[in-house]
């Protein structure tokens, strides 16, 4: 099987979304498509024994649509500047023609060459001339109507096609009596309502590119942050090179002020970079050799010389991007209920429109009452509006959660997260930071538990051993200078000795104060930090015990906050880990969870989410993405707190890049806003055509409530932008 992702050209409501949709599946050897209407694509899945690209491509034609090659970036569709003189020259000729066909209804002073009943040949040639710019004008529109009603797959531009050639014929029939004589007809004709729907149709279209091209620039900021040109350096010299001619192992330069070209790892050099736009993270981050650098990140300082790892479409951005994309073009639940609604509504809407005309001639009323009903019909229908309402509020989510670092893979997911009742934790790595820190200090001593560890540090740094990792992280956490050590000594399994400032320094455990026969009067010191998951360092100076450091893998700083927000809003936290149950318990009673399932091995925790799914519960799972992989699939949700630039190897729905646990409850938020708008999105287009199609049937003239095509067509366009401007309210905080 094959996947491809097209650019589609033609599409301009849900209808055409749905209609090319249901064409292609009947196709031989295409297994699945689903179309995206406001990103302009289709991803099909298909046989490539069976079909080919090229077949796929005339199938699309076949359909009443183009494509345009394979989708390769998202654009943002600026209006150039022709589109927008031609819109307001049809804007000064809307008016014109409103004056000189309904200037007198509301007693305007009427230009006497433009007077219908004085200079009736005058009035109708006028009309006439105005309405022909109009066609032209919204040619596109009625060419696209006619293709999709001849391949079966009817839109709104085939509801706007039929009403407006209709009323022109009506109108043309008209102005030929009027020329033989038949001056009565005068007011009998439609030529304005034919201009005016084209005009408010392209208004509206014009006003909805430009609102769709606003939900799309997250995520063109991404694909257009990394550089275009990058600092080779050639020998001892630097060459300015193209993104493009850039190779794996190439060793790159990063001045003060530029940007990573590429994702790499650093080889010489130390800085601060701006990695906010893939983290989320507002603060820069201190890099140094060895450590990874992504593509995009701005170097705040210093001089870095890093060496091409991941270039192209393998570089991290291309990953989110990726991400985010197919993301989009996968179909939430809600969705299908507009796709069905919209698969119907063209058809229905013809129907309803033929019916309509039929019983108003059948019960006596004139053909021009019937005829207008007919028309207000087709063009009051709004297709749009209901393609809108989910795929808008889905790519708006999507942009908003890439901003903050939360990448989602499924659209499925920010329907769903606003349901979970129950979040499973996995410990090391997840609730804690997963490597050894500093949990915890007794001083004996008159100083300062900084001098301390800054001495104890100066001496771990030439270890081995895991432990000194938690002295060496604080210093580089805290920025601190280290002291000299000479004559220093490792003696494994114990500990180390050194000269600081001249005093013997000793750090290890118990049995090595005991081999050096140094007094021990804080055991009962130990035994709490003990009881409380440490393991142990003593520090001795001068043959005198001076402190006592208690080092652990500690809970992140925002688990306990997390924790608390998720108990507020009814959702109930679990640990899972393979880890003893003690420790589990100790982490748990710290960030305050009481539910603690220990001394699991990956598999048994797979088989834990399948039991807690059996108990009805809605499962999110929160790993490393490595270890937790099948629990990760299993659960309804499962999120990886892993590293950013490891996207592409991680099995979750949702991936944090910047490993911050507060993003699971704005995940949730978002999810819940999400759902609430596309279902306000919903209503708002049912109510829409619920009202409307009635009023424009002349159901409720009775009552005084009547409609005309004019009107119609603008309330066509008012309703598309207020699912547009209720979606965009999704980007308020």
């Amino acid at each position: 099987m094959q996947k491809i992702i097209l650019e589609i050209a033609g599409m301009t409501c849900s209808a055409c979304s749905n209609g090319l949709e249901k064409y292609l599946k009947k196709q031989n050897g295409i297994e699945d498509i689903f179309v995206n209407l406001v990103l302009a694509n289709a991803t099909i899945v298909y046989d490539e024994e069976k079909v080919n690209l090229e077949q796929i491509e005339k199938y699309i034609q076949a359909a009443g649509f183009k494509s345009l090659g394979e989708f390769k970036e998202i654009k943002i569709e600026n209006s150039n500047y022709k589109e927008k003189i031609n819109l307001m020259i049809m804007t000064i000729l809307t008016l014109i023609l409103m004056y000189i066909s309904m200037g007198h209804m509301i007693h305007l002073p009427i230009i006497h060459f433009f007077n219908p009943h004085l200079n009736p040949v005058n009035y109708v040639s006028s009309l006439f001339l105005i309405t022909i710019c109009f066609l032209i004008y919204g040619f596109g529109i009625l060419k696209n109507g006619y293709k999709n009603l001849i391949h079966k797959t009817p839109n709104m531009d085939t509801l706007v096609s039929i009403g407006v050639i209709a009323s022109l014929l009506y109108s043309l029939y008209n102005t030929y009596l009027i020329l033989i004589g038949h001056k009565e007809l005068v007011m009998n004709l439609y030529f304005e309502s034919s201009a005016m729907v084209i005009y408010f149709v392209k208004l509206g279209r014009y006003i909805d590119y430009q609102s769709k091209n606003k939900t799309k620039e997250a995520l063109q900021k991404l694909v257009s942050i990394t550089p275009s040109m990058a600092n080779l350096k050639v020998g001892e010299g630097i060459k300015k090179i193209t993104i493009d001619e850039i190779k794996v192992g190439n060793i790159l330069v990063a001045r003060s002020g530029e940007r990573i070209a590429v994702d790499g790892e650093i080889i010489a050099g130390n800085a601060y970079l701006d990695e906010s736009f893939i983290t989320g993270e507002s603060l820069p981050v201190e890099k140094h050799v060895g450590d990874k650098v992504v593509a995009g990140s701005i170097n705040y300082d210093g001089l870095l010389e890093y060496r091409a790892e991941k270039i192209g479409k393998d570089s991290t951005i291309s990953e989110i991007v990726k991400l985010v994309i197919d993301a989009t073009n996968t179909k939430a639940p809600l969705a299908s209920i507009a796709d069905k609604v919209s698969g119907y509504f063209v058809p229905s809407i013809m129907i309803i429109a033929l019916l309509t005309f039929i019983v108003y001639v059948l019960i006596g009323f004139s053909f021009k009452e019937a005829f207008t009903s007919f028309i207000t019909i087709l063009v009051v229908a709004c297709p749009c509006s209901l393609g809108l309402a989910t795929p808008l509020a889905i790519i708006v989510s999507e942009g908003l959660c890439a901003s903050q670092g939360i990448l989602i893979k499924s659209s499925e997911v920010l329907e769903n997260a606003g349901k979970i009742d129950t979040i499973v934790f996995d410990k090391t790595g997840t609730l804690t930071y997963g490597k050894l820190k500093i949990s915890q200090i007794f001083n004996f001593s008159n100083l300062k538990d900084f001098d301390l560890i800054q001495i104890a540090a100066s001496m771990e740094k030439e270890a081995t051993h895991p432990i000194a990792t938690a002295f060496k992280t604080f210093i580089e956490e805290n920025k601190m200078k280290l002291l000299n050590v000479k004559n220093f000594k490792n003696y494994s399994g114990l500990g180390i000795q050194g000269l600081v400032d001249n005093n013997e320094i000793l750090l290890g455990n118990k049995k090595f104060l005991e081999k050096r026969k140094i007094k021990n009067q804080y055991l009962e010191k130990e035994k709490l930090l003990a009881q409380n998951g440490n393991s142990i360092v003593y520090m001795v100076k001068n043959k005198e015990i001076v402190a006592l450091f208690g080092i652990s893998d500690i809970p992140i700083k925002e688990a306990s906050e997390v924790i608390s927000q998720l108990i507020k809003i009814k959702i109930e936290p679990i640990i899972l880990t393979g880890d003893n149950e003690e420790t589990a318990k100790r982490i748990g009673e710290k960030v305050g969870i009481r539910k603690v399932i220990a001394n699991v091995i990956p598999k048994d925790k797979a088989d834990i989410i399948k039991k807690l799914k059996k108990e009805k519960r809605f499962v999110m799972m929160c790993g490393d993405g490595i270890n937790d992989s099948p629990a990760l699939a299993l659960s309804d949700i499962g999120i990886s707190v892993n590293s950013g630039t490891d996207i592409a190897k991680n099995s979750a729905d949702v991936i944090l890049t910047n490993n911050n646990l507060n993003n699971i409850i704005n995940l949730i938020d978002i999810s819940k806003r999400t759902v609430k708008i596309i279902k306000q999105n919903l209503f708002l287009a049912f109510f829409y055509n619920i009202l409307m199609i009635p009023i424009a049937a002349g159901l409720l003239k009775s009552i005084g409530i009547s409609i005309n095509p004019m009107l119609a067509s603008l309330s066509m366009v008012l309703s598309s932008i207020t699912v547009i401007l209720n979606t965009l309210r999704l980007k308020r905080n």
